[in-house]
């Protein structure tokens, strides 16, 4: 399992539709293998695979607390067949937006139908933390970050200060 580098907003891969994964393989499952190991390095509690710069149909989940043995969830061409109307929210943050954080609203329930690392029909129902991270992170496999779900104003503070972290760190790994 590699721990593979994170990419940050902005950048036109986390925009990107991601494509469905066509057939669960070796390939498929080394992909979750790596992303699980990079998503618990961040540390984080869900990973996609654009943050990675990949554009396939794949997120990884584990939303067990620290004290809790892990539960990662590998959710291949996830989708999300029903929402609460009720709501909750939530302040969310982001590996590709280190240290930003605000609030977003989003359904409190959601049932989730994917495939497993073995290729098998899955169905999920989270509530809570589970029912953000998944929204989150099928999210990111259609192109929309949480930030893209907040105020126009907040948004766009959030992105100035990511293109200046990221001309740093730029800066930084240069020397």
């Amino acid at each position: 399992m590699a721990i593979l580098p994170i990419i940050w907003a902005p950048d036109p891969v986390l925009k990107t539709k991601c494509k469905p994964v066509e057939a669960v393989d070796d390939e498929v499952r080394r992909l979750v293998d790596d992303m699980l190991a990079t998503m618990y390095a961040a540390p984080g509690v869900g990973l996609a695979a654009p943050q990675i710069g990949v554009e396939k149909r794949v997120i990884v989940v584990d939303v067990a607390g620290k004290d809790e043995k892990p539960q990662p969830i590998a959710l291949i061409n996830p989708e999300i067949t029903w929402a609460s109307d009720d709501t909750q929210v939530y302040e969310e943050g982001c590996l590709s937006l280190p240290e930003m954080y605000a609030d977003v609203e989003r359904p409190a329930r959601v049932k989730v139908r994917y495939l497993d690392r073995d290729g098998a029909r899955q169905e999920i129902e989270g509530d809570g933390l589970m029912a953000v991270c998944l929204q989150h992170e099928i999210d990111h496999i259609d192109g929309v970050l949480f930030v893209d779900r907040i105020s126009a104003l907040k948004r766009n503070m959030i992105m100035k200060k990511m293109v200046k972290a990221k001309k740093l760190r730029s800066r930084e790994q240069a020397a």
